[in-house]
Order: structure tokens, then sequence, then C-alpha cells
């Protein structure tokens, strides 16, 4: 299972990538979380402790010339990245974390060699590989080309009550589609009540609600003073199950279809 998670800033999106990544790891599964996002916190929301974090794969020049070449206008297109999600990444709670940090343009645009391996390594993690993954993206989707986008079950867009938050799910709906992601659905956060639910449903514009996660003091305290996500407060943690069930139901349910 290959899936994106992705929303406006402060929505609670790397909370659900954590909790997805920890709740399939838990299940047996083999599973690589994906720090997608330039200003990600992912390794916190996993409890990786500062000494640590994995390094950012963009930032080993080193590296991206070993594997790209100088830059310059002539760099290779299709590096080798095989074996980086092993050399690079840490363990935290049976979840393999990896950073992927962020390509410094400087007027360069995509076309330079830590955007080639990146977009490579994007590649290899949801097209060749066997283990579960869980992208913690920006809304922009700054990684995730074409070739990539194919190996994606599902775009989850997380929203909290607010417009703003819809906004930006509706953006990436469209950039999504125009990369060729078909399934994109939303999960609400810090809801209060049914009636923000049901606000949300109809300003999402026909994207499906997948479940509900109703808001956490407990989690917003851990999330003021960094320390990782748990899942303990029975109501999330009974909201997160329903949400991890229907997004498998839903992706079981697809594959169904793509096989009939």
């Amino acid at each position: 299972m290959k899936v994106a998670v992705a929303g406006k800033g402060g929505v609670g999106k790397t909370t659900l990538a954590a909790v997805l990544a920890r709740r399939w790891a838990a299940m047996g599964r083999s599973v690589i979380a994906v720090d997608a996002d330039p200003d990600g916190n992912l390794p916190s929301a996993l409890g990786v402790p500062p000494g640590r974090l994995p390094r950012p794969i963009a930032g080993m020049r080193d590296l991206v010339r070993e594997r790209a070449g100088e830059g310059g206008g002539f760099f290779t297109m299709n590096p080798k990245v095989d074996d980086l999600p092993a050399k690079y990444s840490v363990e935290a709670d049976g979840v393999r974390l990896l950073v992927l940090g962020t390509v410094e343009t400087g007027g360069k645009g995509c076309l330079c060699p830590e955007g080639a391996v990146l977009k490579a390594l994007m590649q290899h993690l949801l097209l060749r590989i066997p283990e579960d993954v869980v992208l913690d993206m920006e809304a922009g989707l700054e990684h995730l080309g074409r070739a990539s986008a194919r190996g994606v079950d599902a775009m989850v867009v997380v929203v909290e009550p607010g417009l703003r938050s819809v906004q930006t799910a509706l953006r990436i709906r469209t950039l999504g589609a125009d990369i060729g992601i078909r399934r994109v659905v939303a999960v609400a956060n810090k809801i209060r009540g049914p009636g923000e639910t049901k606000v949300l449903r109809s300003a999402l514009e026909g994207i499906p609600l997948l479940g509900v996660l109703p808001y956490s003091a407990a989690l917003a305290r851990a999330d003021l003073q960094g320390r990782p996500v748990d899942a303990g407060d029975s109501p999330f943690r009974d909201a997160v199950d329903r949400v991890g069930r229907a997004l498998e139901g839903a992706l079981a349910g697809a594959g169904e279809g793509a096989g009939g």
C-alpha cells in the first residue's frame, strides 16, 4: 500500500502519517515512512530523538554528486537509488523513516541533480519495492512527478474546521489529477462535533470524506511540546482504527475492481 498524506500546514497531516505508519507496522507489515515535506516534522512525530535523525537525502552533496553528477546542465536523470532507503533510514517503533530534504533551487527549478535523485528515489519507493510506504507531503506535492504518481494508491488530504484547509484540499486534488493521481480522499481532523463534519463534507465538493478524527487535547499538548504522537487517547485511537480500516477497505475494493 502506497499512501501520500497532504494538507495545509497545521491541520495534522504529519500526525495522521505517523499513526497510519505505526498502525501498519503493529500489524506486522514492513513500512517505510517518508518525510517529503521541506518543513517536515515526521521524525519527532515518530519519536526519533535528535541524535538519531536521518540525514536529508537532498542535503548530501557528495552523494548527489556521486549519483547524478555535478550539474551545470549535465547530470544523470536516472541515478542509482535502490540502496538509499536501507543506508539512510532509521527505525522507530517498527517503522523505517527516510527524510528527503529540500532542493535548494536557486533559480534552477526542478532541473538539478538533487531533484533528479529525489524523483528517482520516489519512483523506486512507489513503483519498485513491496513495502508499504507512507509519504508525509507538503501541499505542493513538490517531490511527486508523473511517473512516481502512478504508484500512489491514494492521496489522503487532511482538513480541519475552517475553509482555508478545504481550499488547500481542492488545490491538492487538482495538482494530483494533473500528474495522474486518481484516488483522492479526505480525513477530517480536530473535530469537536457533527456540525463541523457536515460543513466540511459539503465544502469538499465531492472529495470522499473517509473518516473523522476528534480534537485531542493530549495530542495538541504533545505537538506543542515536541513530543511524539501517542494514539493512546481512546477516542482518538478508535477513530484512527476506523480511518485505517476505511482506507484499507477502499483500496482493497479498488484493487478488486481493477482485477475484475
